[in-house]
Parts: C-alpha cells; structure tokens; sequence
C-alpha cells in the first residue's frame, strides 16, 4: 500500500512522540478500522508506550487520495471513547 504523510501529520506525528514505524505497522495491521468523518477512515490500535502507559493511536486516512492520505495521527488514554466492541 503506498501512502503519503502529509505535513500536517508529519509535525503531529512528531509533536505526538509517535514514530513512523508505528505508523506504518499500524496501516498494515490495525487492531480496528473504523469510519470517521466525511469518508475518512481511521485505523487505530492499542499501543504500550515506554512510560508504561497503554495508548491508543488512531491514524484519520484518506483513501480516495492516490495514493492514499494520512490526514493526522494521535494517541490518547481515551481507549474505551473511541474502541469500537465487535
């Protein structure tokens, strides 16, 4: 699959303390892949951080996009909020 980052997200995902090789690992093997807002669609997943503490990143895509968008990424401790119980 062939993605493009955008700036946006690049100075997110950094500002975040989120690698991209977390990102990439979860594009290809997200925990949950879950509608967002106008067509998007976020793939997240469960992620232990050094500090101990377990983090869910969610990664807003743009799939139309050719190739596809990575619009933003972020983590939050907000897991129960947006995990979406199958």
């Amino acid at each position: 699959m062939k993605i493009f980052i955008t700036s946006h997200a690049r100075e997110e995902i950094g500002r975040r303390n989120i690698s991209i090789a977390q990102i990439e690992a979860i594009l290809k093997e997200p925990e949950q892949l879950v509608s967002g807002y106008s067509g998007k669609k976020v793939y997240q997943s469960r992620v232990l951080f050094e500090n101990g503490q377990t983090y869910l990143i969610r990664i807003i895509v743009d799939e139309n996009a050719s190739p596809w968008k990575v619009i933003t990424a972020y983590r939050t401790t907000k897991i129960s909020k947006y995990w979406r119980e199958t």
